[in-house]
């Protein structure tokens, strides 16, 4: 076998999507490019997430001509949210899939190495930036480098990047209870805000089941039986039989972002893209990995790789910006329960502002006029003690 060089077009450090991503986005733009994947890990490996690929991951991963991953899983349709006894349950306008992070980032990773990326294993822990190349551990250059390590990214430090507002939570797989079969099932919590737990059935008798919440610095993070206490009970029975229990930091997304815009560059997680509304990182992992994968194919093109950050950061301006402020906003009305609920008695009410909010919550959805006008209305509609609408007269 030839070894493998030293010196590459494009490094990514982080093999999970957001690093196959990138992989896919450069050898898309440029076949040829010298393109390495670095993960500490052999893949398949697990990795603590909802699991929930949204149809928009798909769509992004046909563009660069990954088609066909989910065809052997069991698309869910349904979506059910629920606070303090309010529940809204509807048909999403497309179907998600809950798809376990070591089937799925296998797959990505594979497609990567057949579009022509080197998947090796090495766990970066330094990075250092040359004149003409970013080195990592001393041992491997190139000339560009992208960042997609995850929470606790090692690129991101070496940059001087803080990680920002964080939530955790703790996910594991149990038998699908009773009544969630078929369905995407998210319960808010009204103590300890912002939080909910969640239920995703995978379609082969399991779920993908956790709880999470956001972190203040003002209060020690709960423990592990904290965590799943606070599930069992949002979501009785969800525990039951349950096992892979992993807990997990989201690095959540602000209407600020700082992007440094040389030859190193951050996706995913490691640029702290999870939204704070419902936690989803799949789709803003693939999204800005695909960007920072063509950036970087441009300005190896024209010569200039030094410019691969300046040309991602234009990309994601324009992907991202209006999204992260709306959702930015959305998780601070999210903070109080009676915003929550008039949120769900407006989706109940009407399917519009039902998929508005599907989208504010999965990939690039605003808050948009139907969804405020279906807020302000549910504001207005008188509620029972049970907290459901009272209904007209």
């Amino acid at each position: 076998m030839t070894p493998a060089p030293t010196h590459w077009d494009l490094a990514v450090v982080g093999a999970g999507p957001a690093g196959a991503a990138t992989a896919l986005g450069a050898l898309h733009a440029e076949p040829g490019l010298r393109v390495a994947l670095l993960d500490r890990a052999d893949f398949p490996r697990d990795k603590a997430c909802g699991d929930g690929v949204a149809p928009h991951v798909l769509d992004l991963l046909a563009e660069v001509g990954v088609t066909g991953l989910v065809d052997d899983r069991v698309p869910v349709d349904r979506l059910r949210l629920g606070a303090g006894g309010v529940v809204t349950e509807r048909r999403m306008t497309r179907p998600a899939w809950v798809v376990p992070r070591r089937i799925l980032d296998a797959r990505l990773a594979d497609a990567a190495v057949a579009a022509g990326a080197r998947l090796l294993r090495h766990r970066v822990r330094d990075l250092r930036q040359h004149t003409d190349a970013v080195v990592l551990d001393g041992e491997v250059s190139a000339a560009v480098v992208a960042g997609a390590d995850g929470a606790h990214s090692v690129v991101r430090r070496a940059l001087g990047l803080s990680r920002g507002p964080a939530a955790l939570a703790l996910r594991g797989y149990a038998p699908v209870a009773p009544g969630r079969h078929g369905a995407q099932v998210i319960e808010f919590g009204t103590r300890h805000q912002p939080s909910y737990a969640w239920s995703f059935d995978r379609g082969d008798g399991l779920a993908n089941v956790g709880y999470g919440e956001f972190l203040h610095a003002d209060r020690p993070a709960p423990t592990r039986a904290q965590l799943l206490e606070r599930l069992e009970a949002l979501l009785p029975g969800a525990t039951e039989g349950g096992r892979h229990w992993v807990g997990h930091h989201l690095p959540l997304s602000t209407a600020r972002r700082r992007v440094p815009t040389g030859r190193v560059l951050l996706v995913g997680d490691a640029a702290c893209l999870v939204n704070p509304l419902t936690g989803e990182g799949i789709h803003s992992a693939v999204a800005t990995g695909i960007a920072a994968g063509r950036a970087a194919a441009a300005a190896l093109r024209e010569g200039r790789p030094e410019r691969a950050g300046e040309r991602y950061a234009r990309a994601t301006r324009r992907i991202l910006l209006p999204h992260l402020r709306h959702t930015a906003l959305a998780a601070r009305l999210a903070r109080s329960t009676r915003v929550i609920e008039a949120g769900l008695r407006a989706a109940a009410a009407d399917q519009r502002v039902f998929d508005d909010f599907v989208e504010l919550g999965l990939a690039r959805g605003r808050l948009t006029p139907t969804l405020a006008l279906g807020l302000g209305r549910a504001f207005l509609v008188p509620v029972r003690p049970s907290g459901r609408p009272q209904e007209p007269a």
